[in-house]
């Protein structure tokens, strides 16, 4: 059983059936997507962090089909001419895994002194735990083979730590594999997500983005792990999952607990509006593809035919935010200037027609946001007026 709701099993992302009207698809969703990608093309994973990503903008169709059909989003970005660095250097990459490695060596004796310090809750102290081998061919093999040994630790009663497990989660129709740093059994059956990051934490804080980013990834994790959880007797997600990092400027491991209640409701609600991929790749014009082989225009004809949601915090996930910002600015769409601008603005869309109604152009006068618009215009014209006048006078 899970602790979201109490009682019940955990919610499912739902699955949207299509119309009765819909006609039968002449080929499967699988083929489909690897149409999409190319069909000599692996399937590019979604990992956590894409999907917390994915999660924080639904309304992107774009996102949504792309990653879900695996299609390499970097290398699609560089041939359409807008490529963006992504990711850790390779200095933090090696530096992240030397200290990931410190942390579970011994077989996790650190960690779970640590999270036995934070989340013991009067249990006995782990001492010795078990690791269990999650080798197995393949993602699905491998989600397969972690959810028999959650089921075996939670039964053996003891403590277990499980090394990059593999969780399967279904988002708009499409299985995604996620793999956390590690997950631990309690003796009472509590599962614990782990996190460790290579960031520091000094006087026992960290920065806030980072540790609000990695708690939206842990959120994904325990979505996941709630669904093994309830087939699984005696079992129950713990929603405190432990962040590892590095004491103040050390390589020293510290730990602090954090609460991803909040995250995971967001992130749950998040995804449950996201767009079927199904249903996306039916709307597409015959032929469409992404496939590496094909010229800068015919990408860009097949990215184009994918409506997009475009916002400014886009630019710190998605590859191909630099791209559909320049399509965004073109079209003048007043989405490049934020969320909150585009929310205030009502059913003006375009930053020219912006312009038109604060000027007395066009738009009703009777409506709220035009007249807002002329008040500031008139009131900025004052401004500067009075400043022209003094400016003269001296």
């Amino acid at each position: 059983m899970s602790e979201y709701p109490a009682g019940g099993p955990p919610p499912q992302i739902p699955a949207t059936r299509a119309p009765a009207s819909r006609p039968r698809p002449a080929t499967t969703l699988r083929q489909r997507l690897a149409e999409l990608r190319g069909p000599s093309v692996a399937p590019h994973p979604l990992d956590a962090r894409a999907l917390a990503a994915l999660a924080a903008n639904p309304g992107c169709r774009r996102r949504a089909l792309l990653d879900g059909a695996g299609v390499d989003k970097a290398g699609l970005a560089v041939a359409l001419g807008s490529g963006a660095t992504f990711g850790q250097s390779q200095f933090a990459f090696v530096r992240g895994n030397a200290f990931e490695a410190k942390v579970k060596a011994d077989g996790g004796t650190e960690l779970l002194r640590l999270l036995f310090e934070r989340l013991g809750d009067g249990a006995d102290s782990p001492g010795e735990a078990s690791v269990p081998d999650l080798t197995a061919a393949g993602p699905e093999g491998r989600a397969a083979r972690t959810a028999l040994a959650l089921r075996e630790a939670t039964e053996a009663g003891g403590w277990a730590l499980l090394d990059h497990p593999m969780l399967a989660l279904e988002v708009a129709g499409s299985p995604a594999y996620l793999e956390p740093d590690a997950v631990v059994v309690h003796p009472d059956g509590t599962w614990t997500v782990v996190e460790i990051k290579s960031f520091p934490m000094i006087d026992g804080s960290a920065d806030a983005a980072k540790v609000g980013a990695a708690a939206r990834q842990s959120a994904v994790y325990v979505l996941a792990l709630e669904r093994v959880a309830a087939v699984t007797e005696g079992a129950r997600v713990g929603h405190r999952v432990l962040l590892v990092c590095p004491k103040d400027f050390s390589n020293l491991p510290t730990a602090s607990v954090v609460d991803v209640r909040k995250q995971r409701a967001v992130t749950l609600r998040q995804l449950t509006r996201l767009a079927r991929v199904e249903d996306i790749a039916a709307a597409l014009p015959e032929g469409t593809t992404f496939a590496p082989d094909r010229t800068a225009e015919e990408l860009g004809t097949a990215v184009e035919a994918v409506p997009a949601a475009y916002a400014p915090e886009c630019l710190a996930a998605c590859e191909l935010a630099f791209h559909c910002r320049a399509r965004a600015r073109a079209g003048g769409a007043v989405e490049s200037l934020g969320r909150s601008v585009r929310g205030e603005l009502g059913g003006l869309t375009t930053v020219a027609g912006v312009l038109a109604a604060a000027a007395g152009k066009e738009g009703d006068p009777a409506d709220p946001t035009v007249a807002a618009l002329r008040r500031a215009a008139a009131l900025r014209a004052e401004a500067l007026l009075g400043a022209r006048d003094g400016a003269a006078c001296r």
